[in-house]
């Protein structure tokens, strides 16, 4: 892809007026932040970025009780009262430390209504109060939970896929590596813009890294919180490091151009694509990372929520 001559130019008009009334509000970075403000600020945030969350049939609570007893709450959404419904168990991004289902909740909401399934936002448990692995575990139990009790959800545990953004998109890859060692078909792995590195130093990651919502400094503070340098290798932070990529689930992929990601995310789906696994990359021109959740600026991120949409109807409408 051709680069500019500054970074900056890549970015859509619409992109680069959000951008700037973003920093004429003057907020100090995440990284100057308590954990629980920085949490505060991106609850806050998020409706005043996101359009307003459509009406969907069923949104409902749920608590997922993990093998030592602890419980995670969850948000359950259908637009259907169908007895059957094909399901995404869907992980929120925000750097394994923010972020929650009420932050996700319109793209959820669109996700439920444009592919006609069934979606279960998990509320996983964040550092620094735990720390890598407790994510990764969480996740998994929480997608093994769903299938368990697909039939009293009223859900089709043959119909299933596993999805998330950046953190969360990671969280999903790591899911979908274990159920093939379990021999656990998913229809699909929704992964918008993921983390798949062990370390932050991608060419994207300095030619994006500065002034582009997601800067390198958050991004050290986000994993710093979460996990410690010896552990980063561990293929369950950095999926690109699993020892085999093949035979897993098909994979819809959706990428920030101007996102300090980007250059993982394109690794991960040539990596992925040499195993044999079919790939639908869909890149997003002039965007930041967590785009898909700015709909109310930015319209290719309602786009976005069309295109992974369409993949999920596909892939839950092949036949097994």
């Amino acid at each position: 892809m051709k680069q500019r001559a500054h970074p900056a130019q890549a970015l859509l008009p619409a992109m680069r007026q959000l951008i700037e009334r973003v920093h004429r509000a003057g907020h100090p970075p995440m990284q100057a932040m308590t954990v629980a403000q920085a949490r505060a600020f991106y609850e806050a945030g998020a409706p005043l970025l996101d359009v307003p969350p459509p009406n969907i049939l069923r949104h409902e609570a749920l608590n997922l009780v993990l093998p030592d007893g602890a419980q995670l709450s969850a948000r359950f959404y259908a637009d259907s009262d169908s007895t059957d419904l094909p399901v995404l168990v869907y992980f929120h991004g925000g750097g394994f430390t923010i972020g929650s289902p009420a932050t996700h909740d319109v793209l959820c909401r669109h996700l439920c209504r444009l592919a006609q399934c069934a979606v279960v936002s998990v509320n996983y448990r964040l550092a620094p109060e735990h720390r890598f692995p407790t994510a990764v575990d969480d996740a998994w139990h929480a997608l093994c939970q769903v299938r368990e009790q697909a039939q009293a959800l009223g859900l089709d545990e043959r119909r299933m896929a596993v999805g998330g953004d950046s953190a969360g998109g990671t969280l999903a890859a790591v899911c979908a590596l274990r159920a093939r060692d379990f021999a656990w078909p998913l229809r699909l792995q929704l992964l918008f813009f993921p983390g798949t590195t062990a370390h932050q130093d991608t060419p994207s990651h300095h030619r994006y890294g500065q002034g582009f919502m997601l800067d390198s400094e958050t991004i050290a503070w986000f994993f710093d919180h979460y996990i410690d340098q010896a552990d980063r290798s561990d293929w369950r932070f950095a999926p690109l490091n699993a020892p085999d990529h093949s035979g897993l689930a098909p994979v819809w992929l959706g990428l920030a151009e101007c996102d300090p990601l980007f250059d993982e995310g394109l690794q991960y789906a040539d990596v992925l694509r040499m195993a044999g696994v079919p790939v639908d990359l869909e890149i997003y021109r002039g965007v930041v990372h967590g785009f898909v959740n700015m709909g109310r600026f930015v319209p290719q991120a309602l786009q976005a929520h069309q295109d992974a949409a369409r993949a999920l109807r596909e892939a839950f409408e092949e036949r097994t």
